[in-house]
């Protein structure tokens, strides 16, 4: 692969026809602004924001491709990046161009209709960064507004690039650089502010989110998730209220709740709603005396997006111990429930219940287990509170847990599709070790999670039948209205991919076997299937360009997948890439490489 030579490099830099045919599609961008991002869900041509719309659904009318010609799918264009490392973004496409991000933080601008690079930005993180990283140095995609697009770096800071040219234009330290803060979700913009949370939860951090202003960087709010020490007071009656949940001397650990992912915005209601993820350590015997709810861990807040001000949240996992994250996808829809329309908010978190609430207040509607549960006994029918599991907590002796510390439903985004009023989730059923350490020593370089580092599962005790777990990974048709599973289609490991729905009646999903796959939405019947060389983790994107539909996504092995996926395609191509589909198209995959892509010809270990 050609070297760097420059933070920012064209192709064909340097020559008029290379620079006139990147001008000649980029000089057709128009603004995105408010009016056309609150368009965006009758809008086919584009994917303006990360969830597609504001609402997170994930869902495109586009209906060309449908169930009587997905079988007619064909590769339209690819793109190889330039590492092996874990691809998680979900692309944009705006006026004909692509814009993605892969590993450390990289960002592309691809032709949408034939994949041709059009410029790239290397923001040059430092490769020795990336043992602040939880799981990899991915990252899951830019947010658009105005004439430029913006993104988080690992290293913590936002930088807004030209949409022409990816020049930057302004870049801003979000973290601490001296804590071990990292970025690697896709920012969001709301009227001009740029929305960004970080990672790093298990390395000692307090998480908050930030707003800046789109046009020069200035910070016009954050809004902490978990209070600070109490003796340098309180930044609102928010925390002030939240440290009455906590006890012992948490802040030295930083106390977590890193917002490091979903985030979903209701215009009509001015609501930015927020995922905030687990507490530092996971142990709550070590974080907080084994005492209190510690909020706003694993909880869904809302925010006004004007101001940062707190509105109301809702907590899945009070006094969370095991890793169960509220970070995972938000999606807003409006749903009829008990014979009224309610304006719902839908997550599947980590810790295995699928839930509803009003989005206007955070009241608790219902919700149910998708996969095997064990730390708690059920919900309360009224406020949601689980009744939990005395043994779950491992206070004594350690245990088996269903779901495990990968949870029921990670990162991968799920999809809402209004015809059939199903939720579709990439789900786990397993579960996971969990024993107090009794040494346990803050670690400046490792993850401090308060678990003992030696595993004897037999003789573990197993809590409520966590054994039925078998470890399933499978695509999960849910319906959100009756709390129940309609279909599944079951994968022979996990780390497999986000979805997507379309007007088409189609499920789109990548799984880490190197297959992209087309399922019936109704029936779960899978209708096509394409070999991309290496899995697809991240959501797959649709739009229309010319009257023709095409499907893309990103294809590329990393973060926790790596390590789930064991024997599967990491050892294919050579580096992660952009696929794009079309019907009836013509183009073909490179031959596999010869040897392994995770180390070089003579036997090195590639970490690019």
């Amino acid at each position: 692969m050609r070297p760097f030579r420059s933070t920012v490099q064209r192709v064909l830099k340097g020559t008029a026809v290379g620079l006139a045919l990147t001008q000649s599609i980029v000089s057709l961008a128009g603004e995105v602004d408010a009016p056309r991002l609150l368009a965006a869900s009758g809008n086919t041509a584009d994917w303006l924001t990360h969830g597609r719309t504001y609402d997170e659904q994930r869902f495109s009318p586009l209906a060309r491709i449908d169930q009587s010609n997905v079988a007619e799918l064909k590769l339209a264009w690819f793109y190889d990046f330039d590492t092996t490392r874990g691809q998680e973004a979900t692309p944009l496409v705006i006026d004909g161009v692509m814009y993605v991000t892969s590993a450390w933080s990289k960002v592309f601008a691809l032709d949408a209709r034939t994949g041709r690079e059009l410029w790239r930005f290397d923001p040059q993180v430092k490769r020795a960064k990336a043992i602040d990283a939880c799981c990899d140095v991915v990252n899951r995609g830019v947010a658009a507004w105005g004439h430029r697009v913006f993104v988080g770096t690992l290293d913590g800071r936002l930088i807004a690039l030209d949409r022409d040219t990816g020049a930057p234009a302004w870049s801003v330290q979000t973290t601490d650089p001296n804590k071990r803060y990292t970025i690697t979700g896709a920012p969001r913009v709301i009227g001009g502010k740029v929305i960004i949370g970080n990672g790093g939860s298990e390395m000692g951090v307090r998480g908050y989110v930030s707003a800046y202003d789109a046009d020069d960087g200035r910070m016009l709010w954050r809004f902490h998730t978990v209070p600070g020490d109490p003796k340098h007071g309180f930044e609102n009656a928010a925390m002030e209220r939240a440290a009455k949940t906590w006890r012992g001397q948490w802040w030295k650990y930083g106390g977590g709740g890193t917002v490091w992912d979903s985030m979903a915005y209701d215009p009509q209601l001015d609501l930015l709603y927020i995922g905030v993820g687990n507490g530092s350590p996971w142990n709550h015997r070590i974080r907080s005396n084994g005492e209190g709810d510690n909020l706003y861990l694993s909880s869904i807040v809302a925010l006004q997006p004007a101001s940062g001000e707190y509105v109301w949240h809702f907590q899945t996992t009070p006094a969370e111990s095991w890793d169960f994250t509220a970070t995972q996808h938000i999606i807003l829809a409006d749903l009829s429930i008990g014979g009224r329309l309610r304006k719902v908010l839908m997550q599947a978190p980590k810790n295995g219940f699928f839930y509803v609430l009003d989005r206007a207040t955070g009241e608790f509607i219902h919700a149910s287990n998708y996969v095997n549960v064990t730390w708690t006994t059920g919900l309360d029918p009224k406020t949601g509170r689980p009744h939990a599991v005395p043994e779950a907590r491992y206070l004594h002796e350690p245990a088996m847990v269903a779901p495990g510390p990968l949870g029921a439903h990670n990162w991968y985004p799920m999809s809402f599709s209004p015809q059939t009023r199903l939720v579709y989730i990439p789900a786990l059923d397993a579960s996971g070790y969990y024993q107090h350490d009794d040494d346990f020593q803050w670690g400046e370089r490792t993850l401090n999670t308060g678990l003992a580092v030696s595993r004897d599962a037999a003789n573990a005790r197993t809590v409520a039948e966590a054994a039925k777990s078998k470890g399933g990974a499978m695509l999960l048709a849910w319906d959100p209205i009756a709390q129940r599973e309609m279909w599944r289609v079951n994968h022979e490991r996990a780390g497999n991919g986000g979805v997507l729905t379309t007007g088409g009646k189609l499920v789109f999903q990548g799984t880490a076997d190197g297959l992209f796959n087309a399922y019936a939405a109704d029936t779960g019947a899978r209708l096509w299937s394409h070999d991309v060389q290496n899995a697809i983790l991240g959501g797959p994107v649709t739009f229309e360009l010319d009257g023709e539909q095409y499907v893309a996504a990103l294809a590329g092995i990393g973060g926790v997948a790596a390590t789930s996926a064991a024997g599967g395609p990491q050892s294919r191509s050579a580096f992660g890439r952009v696929v794009a589909f079309k019907l009836g198209a013509k183009a073909k995959l490179p031959p596999l490489p010869s040897y392994s892509p995770r180390r070089r010809p003579g036997g090195k270990r590639d970490f690019r």
